[in-house]
């Protein structure tokens, strides 16, 4: 095909076409070639074998009229060789043409929708076109036309040329048309009108380019485009550059983008090709690669010694010197309108990012944006309008990609690639697009700092997200919306940075309002935030949405009116709050302390059914939760007593219930009766008043206070030394279970300093005065109560603080037993020795599993004994408070502590004896191993370590009475398995809960858990062995209300 033909050879066949046409006789010669490159290289070729008497005379539109002139003239030579493009086919006649010469191409103008792009390009000519050409010879006699293609290339080709304007871009043509005021391009009366989707591509191009505004009139830009003989594209890229300061850089790339790529790449050389091409490469931008190929190209021909070792060296880097040579001649054209226009064309070099804001005003179609989680294979950018595509692989930026991207062309092969791209910033599509940017805005909203509404916008380009989350001023773009924001957000919500009393005042007003609402637990007392913006909006001028512009016109207002924005109680309320006293509901708790002492604790009142914070709420410090009273809490406060009560009364059994109707009154008389916080719970003051005034015996267990609604409980909130929440519940006990170590410990890091200035360390004996019951701990402005007791040091005793009652006495009676013990040395000595015949007792048990954690080792059973009958003698109350009673119990017990260290000892060999009866018929009940299980199991509870010293000397003298009953279970057991098993599962029904409760504590003392465990004991005993008699009445259904009793 021509297209394929070498320059050399197509210079080579013309030439020798002339010869051929020299011998057929006179006459002038026409050759048609695709440009003014081809026809000044035709034109040297024929002069080094200059034709005897011939002309040669170049025919193209650059020609000045002087020159063309020439061509209508005759020649003084005779014969003419006229080398012409393809205005010579129809535009003009040259006179005298006999012969004809058709290279078969012509450079042809062509727009393509996909790429957006006006360009010349070189391509075979149609069959039509041809015959027009051969019709140019033998117009005075017969002519020859010599076609230098093939016949069935000519049979190939297209019977008529496209219309030019169906391959050309309508946008320049709709701007030519627009700047004559030719009318719409619509409605001109073309021979072969183009479609309408051309139009629409024209105009959309021409709006990318900011040619044209919303209803398709030239903008300034428009206009200055429609003078510029350039594709639009190309155009906008120029007048960018001239604003960038970039006109010299985009000159180059205007012209490269014009003509084909210079750089070859042979299939037998590509390796080659493409080392020699690496060092023009540019890692940002294949458009740099350009301009660094321009700067090797400009210095070889400053430099050239001749144009054939010019071409040798263009061709040893893989450079087309056809290519070179038609870029070069195009950016001598732009040089040329440059000038013509007066622009001034920068002499420092133009930085990145100038160069790319000109390329992206051209070029705003062509963007890509990184797919982030693109898979393998797929394309990994986004493009205009939904597209997808690949960076083309010979591009420098293909393996290290940017987000951004544009392309000067996107080109569909077996995908769609995007040719010489380069990375850019968001930013610069932004500036250089903004009037493509579709921006939405959401979440309107007041910001304090800025003191404005702000909103968060979002702008896209074709669909791609240019930025997101951008808060830009709301005014602006809704200044309606925006005014009632600002009323509602920073005047009615009080969010706006003024120093206006007006604003202070109101807020005060509306907050005592919500707190009259808590407490009343209904939200019918303030008004609507709508009524309270409904006063700020009859006041507040139209155009008023920012704060600034709030606080000039409130200046200037409050010179007249000083309270013109003061609301008044009346104005926010819709009704008065009856009731809503502060001794109904105040703002501190008041906690009892021993001694008189008070703990006062902030109160919070919260309407909020379902919320964590519904009701009242306690704020108590972590240092003081010890000694929070749950009975007190059970009261509340005054003003949600009566609720509370009538609640409660609700809950009995109907039977008990009817003898307090009607229930409001009988809650309102109690109330009046007793006095609210009275020294007990509140289920105990009503139980004894409900005896007292109808003659009616209720238990706790008859309340379901689990009916009760959630605010009726008092919620407390613990919170540690820096106001920081800890935990939060109604349920008093579970928070001390989970908070109530780190309380004590915090207590006594307070108290520590007490202890120092008042109190003893390292005691041997009672040689200080009295121990006070309670001592006054202070922390910052609160009063706390310390209960001070002796504490075993092993050595010596100290006196440290505790934060409850309960801790004191634990550890206080362990100190007083090691205080007793250094006093009465000479009788421990001797009782030390004198249990030394519990050695057999001790080996013989510690030999039997269920046995061995409690007779570990001898001297640990001696020590039990020993401490035990200290307990015994010392011990019982009331317990010595100075240095007298100390002294005289010391003396009683020295008479006496042998005898009942024997005792215990005594006992403790009957106790191992009965164990070890009752585990030598264990291995007959191999066939009821679940009997055999809870055998063990309540054997593992009786002998814990140190249980003869931890088990009440009572209880301590049960322990064979309740073995005893072991063995007469297991006796009974193969007469009426079924019957056991029945028992045994009625005592699983309180066991369990009462285990998991135990495990639950964490060790914490809880005297009703201790006194369950015996009763769990005699109801064995009831159950299994009955005829062993109990001292007091059990049954499952006794310790049932007694378990429900003490939970509550």
């Amino acid at each position: 095909a021509a297209d394929d033909v070498d320059d050399r050879t197509l210079m080579d066949a013309i030439v020798d076409a002339v010869d051929e046409l020299a011998g057929v006789g006179r006459g002038d010669t026409l050759v048609f070639l695709p440009g003014e490159r081809e026809i000044r290289e035709a034109a040297e070729a024929l002069r080094k074998r200059h034709p005897v008497g011939a002309e040669i005379l170049p025919l193209f539109a650059r020609l000045s009229a002087e020159e063309q002139e020439r061509v209508f003239k005759p020649s003084a030579q005779g014969r003419r060789i006229v080398l012409a493009t393809n205005v010579a086919e129809t535009s003009l006649t040259v006179p005298g043409v006999r012969y004809v010469i058709d290279t078969g191409l012509a450079r042809v103008k062509r727009y393509s929708y996909r790429n957006k792009v006006e360009q010349l390009q070189v391509e075979p000519i149609s069959q039509a076109a041809a015959n027009q050409r051969a019709g140019r010879c033998g117009r005075v006699a017969d002519g020859i036309c010599i076609r230098l293609y093939a016949e069935d290339d000519f049979e190939r080709r297209a019977r008529f040329t496209d219309p030019e304007v169906q391959r050309s871009s309508l946008a320049g043509v709709i701007l030519r048309m627009k700047s004559l005021g030719l009318g719409d391009v619509a409605e001109f009366p073309f021979v072969e009108p183009p479609p309408a989707r051309a139009i629409a591509d024209g105009y959309q191009l021409l709006a990318e380019l900011n040619a044209v505004d919303a209803r398709n009139d030239l903008t300034p830009i428009g206009r200055d485009l429609a003078n510029l003989p350039l594709d639009p594209r190309v155009g906008r890229m120029l007048l960018a550059a001239c604003e960038q300061q970039c006109l010299r850089e985009i000159s180059v790339i205007a012209a490269a983008l014009s003509v084909q790529d210079p750089r070859e790449r042979p299939l037998d050389a590509q390796d080659a090709a493409d080392n020699a091409h690496r060092r023009f490469s540019d890692e940002k931008s294949d458009f740099m690669s350009l301009l660094k190929l321009w700067s090797f190209v400009q210095d070889k021909l400053d430099h050239k010694k001749s144009n054939r070792k010019l071409t040798d060296e263009l061709k040893s880097q893989f450079l087309s010197p056809r290519r070179v040579r038609e870029w070069t001649d195009v950016h001598a054209q732009l040089a040329t309108m440059v000038a013509e226009h007066g622009w001034r064309v920068n002499s420092s070099a133009a930085t990145f990012e100038q160069i790319h804001r000109a390329l992206l005003a051209g070029l705003l179609g062509n963007i890509g944006l990184r797919i982030v989680d693109a898979q393998r294979g797929e394309p990994p950018y986004s493009g205009a309008r939904g597209t997808k595509f690949f960076i083309w692989p010979g591009s420098a930026l293909l393996r290290k990609a940017a987000r951004w991207i544009i392309g000067a062309e996107l080109v569909e092969t077996s995908r769609l690639y995007a040719r010489t791209v380069a990375a850019v910033e968001p930013g610069w599509i932004e500036s250089m697009g903004s009037h493509l940017l579709k921006k939405s805005h959401s979440d309107p909203h007041w910001e304090k700092k800025r003191g404005e509404v702000v909103a968060f916008e979002r702008a896209t380009l074709y669909g791609l997200v240019v930025y997101a989350q951008r808060r830009v001023a709301f005014g602006p773009i809704d200044a309606t919306l925006a005014r009632s924001i600002f009323i509602r957000e920073a005047l009615v919500a009080g969010e706006l940075e003024t120093r206006a009393p007006f604003l202070a005042h109101n807020r005060q007003v509306i907050e005592q309002i919500r707190n009259l609402e808590h407490k009343t637990r209904r939200l019918d007392v303030l008004v609507d935030d709508e009524l309270i913006a409904a006063f700020y909006d009859r006041l507040v001028p139209a155009a008023v949405c920012r704060g600034a512009d709030f606080e000039r016109w409130r200046i200037d207002a409050e010179r007249s009116q000083p309270r013109l924005l003061f609301l008044s109680r009346d104005e926010v309320m819709r009704h008065e709050a009856a009731g809503i006293t502060t001794d109904a509901f105040p703002k501190e708790f008041v906690l009892r302390g021993y001694g008189g002492a008070e703990l006062r604790l902030p109160l919070d009142y919260h309407f909020e059914p379902g919320s964590g914070r519904d009701g009242v709420t306690l704020t108590v410090p972590l240092v003081a939760l010890n000694q929070i009273d749950a009975d007190q809490c059970e009261w509340l406060v005054p003003g949600m007593l009566r609720e509370k009560v009538q609640l409660m009364l609700k809950s009995l059994p109907q039977k008990l219930r009817r003898h307090c109707v009607p229930l409001p009154e009988y809650a309102t008389g109690f109330i009046e009766r007793v006095e609210p916080g009275a020294r007990s719970s509140l289920t105990d003051a009503l139980i004894d008043d409900v005896r007292t005034a109808r003659g009616i015996v209720c238990q706790p267990g008859d309340f379901k206070r689990e009916t009760l609604p959630a605010h009726l409980v008092m919620n407390v909130k613990v919170i540690d030394e820096h106001g920081r929440q800890l935990a939060m519940g109604r349920n008093l006990s579970q928070l001390k279970s989970e908070l109530g170590g780190a309380a004590r410990r915090t207590f006594q890091q307070a108290a520590d300093a007490k202890v120092i200035d008042e109190l003893r360390e390292r005691i041997t004996d009672w040689d200080f005065g009295e121990l006070p019951e309670v001592l006054e701990i202070r922390r910052g402005d609160q009063a706390l109560v310390g209960f001070p007791a002796l504490v075993d040091r092993l050595t010596h005793c100290s006196i440290d603080v505790f934060d409850t009652p309960e801790d004191a006495a634990a550890e206080h009676a362990a100190g007083l037993r090691l205080l007793f013990r250094l006093q009465l040395k000479e009788q421990v000595k001797f009782l030390e020795k004198s249990l030394a015949n519990l050695q057999m007792v001790q080996v013989r048990a510690a030999a039997l599993p269920p046995l061995a954690r409690a007779f570990s080792s001898f001297e640990d059973l001696r020590e039990e004994i020993i401490s035990a009958a200290i307990d015994r003698t010392c011990l019982f109350a009331p317990w010595p408070i100075d240095r007298t009673s100390f002294v005289e119990r010391k003396e009683d017990a020295r008479g006496r502590i042998s005898l009942i260290a024997q005792e215990i000892a005594r006992l403790v060999t009957v106790i191992v004896e009965q164990a070890v009866a009752v585990l030598r018929k264990l291995p007959a009940l191999k066939a009821f191993p679940r009997v055999v299980e809870d055998i063990e199991q309540q054997l593992s509870q009786m002998f814990a370590a140190n249980f003869i010293v931890l088990t009440p000397a009572r209880q301590l003298s049960q322990y064979p009475r309740y073995l005893k009953a072991i063995e007469v279970r297991i006796d009974k057991l193969k007469a009426d398995p079924a019957r056991d098993t029945a028992r045994m599962t009625e005592i699983a029904t309180l066991q369990l809960p009462w285990q998991r409760t135990v495990i639950a504590r964490k060790g914490a003392v809880d005297p009703h858990l201790e006194e369950f465990r015996w009763l769990l004991q005699e109801l064995r005993v009831s159950l299994f062995a009955q005829e062993l008699k109990t001292p007091i009445p059990v049954s499952v259904k006794r310790l049932q209300k007694v378990w429900e009793n003490s939970r509550r």
